[in-house]
């Protein structure tokens, strides 16, 4: 994958996390690598980076702190980088739809809940002539890392959009860093440093080599699912280990109950968990492993025509 900027450890995880999400097989990881991840990959530009930062900016004061589903409480540059992950998943689905479509669309960013998802996440789509108007559909935008392989939509978020789209960003947990370097803030930072006698210019050169590079940042459309579908419930499966089992595939509603219910099925002694996350922080709404959602250009068409 080296000439999609990404680093060897990077292809290991991202391939590691399309195995796991039951995208493909390891005979058929080449066919996914030329057919799915890179015709549905997109990069983001400084510039892009920089108003989805500004974006996040300026409504981070009016934006809950907790974790959405969870009482955990963020500090302001844990929630920034978080929320900036978010709108970078919204802007490389407008990048998607520019490049295979010409389709150019508004973002709406909003004050509330920190959720990296919101039921219309495009908010008007612009014509040639400079006008604009409202999408015939809604779609919201689910963001993840690398490591992500479920779409998770608490609640009655799956019904709130007509179609749930689901990104994988090539962001970890030092983007806010390697772009802050870029533009020169450790640099008054270290300059402070020297000025009150804390840092040599030596230990000044090996903190920064150590700081993050930035680069475009790639994002893997992974896929969609249609909101508003009947899913049949219980629509899982994973492996039965000595004493727990481990779900790997779910598609549909996941409701109170259910966990209990797949322990009696499978006869399991010890506890449920699912894969890559252990559990989550709700049991009801709607669960997608990255295996069940639609992404060929087929479909993505339907989208399209839709919008």
């Amino acid at each position: 994958m080296g000439h999609l900027s990404v680093s060897p450890k990077e292809a290991e995880l991202i391939l590691e996390k399309a195995l796991t999400g039951g995208e493909t097989d390891k005979d058929r990881a080449g066919e996914w690598l030329n057919e799915r991840f890179i015709p549905n990959t997109v990069f983001i530009d400084e510039k892009g980076y920089a108003e989805m930062c500004i974006d996040a900016l300026k409504i981070l004061a009016k934006t809950s702190a907790s974790d959405y589903g969870s009482s955990r409480q963020r500090d302001l540059g844990q929630l920034w980088a978080d929320m900036t992950r978010g709108y970078l998943g919204e802007l490389a689905f407008k990048i998607f739809l520019k490049s295979k479509y010409g389709i150019d669309v508004e973002l709406g960013h909003e004050a509330g809940d920190l959720k990296d998802y919101l039921p219309a996440d495009i908010h008007s789509i612009k014509s040639v002539d400079g006008t604009t108007r409202a999408p015939k559909i809604r779609l919201g935008i689910k963001t993840t890392k690398w490591n992500g392989i479920w779409m998770d939509l608490p609640g009655d978020q799956f019904n709130h959009s007509d179609a749930h789209i689901f990104i994988k960003v090539g962001t970890g947990r030092d983007h806010l860093f390697s772009y802050f370097k870029k533009i020169g803030v450790f640099d008054k930072i270290f300059q402070v440093g020297k000025e009150i006698g804390h840092l040599t210019d030596a230990e000044v050169s090996t903190l920064y080599d150590a700081l993050p590079t930035f680069r475009p940042i790639p994002a893997y459309i992974c896929g969609f699912v249609q909101g508003g579908e009947k899913y049949p419930n219980l629509s899982y499966g994973g492996s039965k280990g000595r004493k727990n089992y481990t779900i790997t595939r779910w598609s549909g509603p996941i409701l109170p109950g259910d966990l209990e219910e797949i322990k009696k099925r499978e006869g399991v002694g010890g506890g449920i968990k699912f894969e890559g996350i252990g559990d989550f922080s709700h049991d009801k709404g709607y669960l997608f492993n990255t295996g069940n959602l639609s992404w060929k250009k087929d479909m993505w068409d339907g989208i399209n025509a839709r919008l």
